[in-house]
């Protein structure tokens, strides 16, 4: 095994959980996310902390959270945090089921993380970049973008944004450390926002990023993708590659998927180059992508639901803050020493439980560019 894939293992339980003697751990995984619940299982037992295991199929599971409940440990049976570790590869099941079953649990006694893009790259790349390191960097932009009204940002790539802030859209920062409150989720290492107003072209020419199950090769880095927006829509998209194009012309048919919903910036400096599995490892990379779709916003801010979210990842990017000389350059980011803000809000991956979305489909099936609807009912478990 790769000694990066292990240093990563030890990153998450150290720098990330933080475990202790005393804690319990329960491991949640869907098949496809087996090998990393038994990398980190092995660490565990390694250091004598108790590990459950619950494997769980994704999206739908109708007996899951009874079998959950019945695996959960009693409050009085250990002393100190259980630790809920979950892994899934292309979904982000069963909040409604975590939820119930963990509300037995004090939540200064409870600590939730929940990793997306399950897989070798999440520990040897993803996870090597502490909550810290990532915290610092997040603090980095945000101290300069949340007061600002006007970006321009450029990439070596071909993109070129013109882009209006509005205060009353929230900024997720996404960072990893653990807190009482919430979910963790992982890999850490994101800014993002709503865009008031954008217009411009965007060439994606790393990755992208879809809410869909899916084996096609994500990385761009042969064919970009370009975008041109106007009024915070897609007027037109091209690209050489004729698989990208048959599943650019099919999920921007899509209702509201034509909709600027994100503006992000990756901060993850663990992450170097693309991975071909449609992942948010990719997304996390220093650079700047678009999210086509879904918005990041609480409801009633933003006046739609989007069944779909399409990350549009370019390498890289120059942001010039308000035309004042202020130029933030993502990939040589001088990480901040001041207080993270409080406003923000650190989750920025949602379970189609937890989400109205008018055809009650959060993701779908991606094969050879064509896009189709996941044939079970989103439901919540």
């Amino acid at each position: 095994m790769d000694g990066k894939i292990w240093r990563g293992v030890q990153s998450l339980l150290d720098a990330y959980v933080r475990i202790a003697g005393g804690d319990t751990a329960v491991i949640l995984y869907t098949s496809d996310s087996q090998r990393s619940a038994a990398l980190v299982c092995a660490a565990l037992e390694m250091r004598a902390i108790p590990a459950i295991r619950v494997w769980m199929a994704p999206l739908v599971d109708e007996t899951f959270e009874e079998r959950l409940i019945a695996t959960l440990p009693a409050v009085d049976a250990f002393a100190g945090r259980l630790i809920l570790l979950s892994f899934e590869r292309d979904t982000f099941s069963h909040t409604g089921a975590l939820t119930r079953a963990l509300s037995i649990y004090p939540p200064e006694r409870l600590r939730i993380f929940r990793s997306i893009s399950a897989s070798d790259s999440l520990f040897a790349d993803a996870l090597l970049a502490s909550p810290d390191e990532l915290s610092r960097r997040n603090v980095a932009i945000l101290e300069r973008l949340t007061r600002a009204s006007h970006l321009r940002i450029t990439t070596r790539g071909g993109t070129d944004l013109e882009v209006t802030l509005d205060a009353k859209h929230r900024w997720i920062s996404n960072r990893g450390p653990a807190r009482e409150v919430g979910t963790v989720i992982l890999p850490a290492g994101e800014v993002a926002t709503f865009p008031a107003k954008i217009s411009g072209v965007h060439v994606a020419d790393f990755a992208y990023n879809v809410n869909a199950i899916t084996d096609d090769d994500v990385r761009l880095e042969t064919f970009p993708v370009t975008i041109e927006i106007e009024g915070g829509r897609v007027v037109a998209h091209r690209c050489e590659d004729a698989r990208t194009m048959r599943f650019l012309d099919s999920a921007l048919t899509t209702h509201c998927a034509y909709n600027v919903g994100e503006l992000g910036f990756g901060t993850n400096f663990g992450i170097g180059e693309p991975i071909a599995m449609n992942s948010h490892i990719n997304e996390r990379r220093p650079g700047v992508h678009i999210g086509l779709g879904q918005h990041n916003q609480d409801p009633g801010v933003v006046g739609y639901q989007c069944a779909i979210h399409l990350d549009l990842i370019a390498r890289g990017g120059i942001v010039e803050v308000d035309g004042s000389g202020d130029v933030i350059d993502l990939e040589h980011l001088l990480p901040s020493d001041a207080p993270h803000p409080e406003s923000t809000r650190d989750e920025d991956v949602f379970s189609p439980d937890t989400l109205q979305i008018e055809d009650g489909d959060c993701c779908g099936l991606l094969s050879d560019g064509v896009l189709t609807p996941c044939p079970a009912p989103l439901v919540a478990a």
